[in-house]
C-alpha cells in the first residue's frame, strides 16, 4: 500500500473556492506570496518548456485596469451590465496573480499540451493559496481574451494569451458548498 498524505487528500477534497467579490485586505505580501508561485510552478510541463509566466497585479494597478475594462467594453460593444461586472474583479480586487501562457514554438510539445500546462498552473496556484489559509478564486472574463485589452493591461506579446487571473486575499464569508459532479456519470471504467 502507497504511503498516504491524509492531509493532502483531505484538503483536496473538500477544498472550495472563495468568491473574489468576498475577499478582503490584507492580501499576501511579497514574502507570504513567494512560496504560492513556487508552488504553482511545480506544475507538470512537458518538454520543460515552462508555457506560462505570472504578473502579479497589487492594489495600485486596480484602478488603471478596471478603466481600461470600462474603454475595451465601449470599443467591443459590450452591455452596461457586462462592462460592470467586468471591472468589479478590478474595482474590488486586492491583489491577483495573472498567469500568462506562453507559447513556444516546439516540434516535441503540441501547442495545446502548452495550453493544459498553463491551466494546470492556475489550479496549483489556486490551491496553494487555499492550503495557505488565503480566500482565492480563478477568474477570466471577456476581457481577459480581447487582445488590445491584453496588451494595453499587461503588455502581453503575440504569443502570449490570459490563462487566468488568480484573486488572493483573506476569506470573507465562508460560501455553502455548491453542488459536485455526479462521478459515476462523468466515470467509465475500461477494464478490457
Amino acid at each position: 500500500m502507497p504511503l498516504q498524505n491524509d492531509a493532502a487528500l483531505d484538503f483536496l477534497l473538500t477544498r472550495r473556492s472563495r468568491p473574489a467579490k468576498t475577499l478582503v485586505a490584507p492580501a499576501p505580501n511579497r514574502a507570504e506570496l513567494e512560496p504560492l508561485l513556487t508552488a504553482a510552478a511545480r506544475t507538470p510541463d512537458h518538454g520543460k518548456l515552462e508555457p506560462w509566466r505570472f504578473i502579479v497585479v497589487e492594489k495600485g494597478a486596480m484602478v488603471r485596469l478596471a478603466d481600461l475594462t470600462s474603454q475595451a467594453g465601449q470599443r467591443l460593444d459590450k452591455s452596461p451590465e457586462d462592462i460592470a461586472k467586468g471591472r468589479s474583479q478590478f474595482e474590488l480586487g486586492h491583489l491577483a496573480v495573472v498567469v500568462v501562457e506562453v507559447q513556444t514554438p516546439s516540434a516535441k510539445v503540441p501547442a495545446l499540451e502548452q495550453t493544459y500546462s498553463a491551466g494546470a498552473v492556475c489550479l496549483a496556484l489556486l490551491n496553494a493559496a487555499l492550503a495557505a489559509g488565503w480566500g482565492a478564486n480563478w477568474l477570466s472574463g471577456w476581457v481577459s481574451h480581447d487582445p488590445e485589452f491584453c496588451k494595453a493591461a499587461f503588455d502581453l506579446a503575440d504569443n502570449e494569451r490570459i490563462a487566468g487571473l488568480i484573486h488572493i486575499a483573506t476569506q470573507g464569508p465562508i460560501p455553502p458548498e455548491r453542488p459536485r459532479p455526479d462521478l459515476n456519470a462523468k466515470t467509465t471504467w475500461m477494464t478490457q
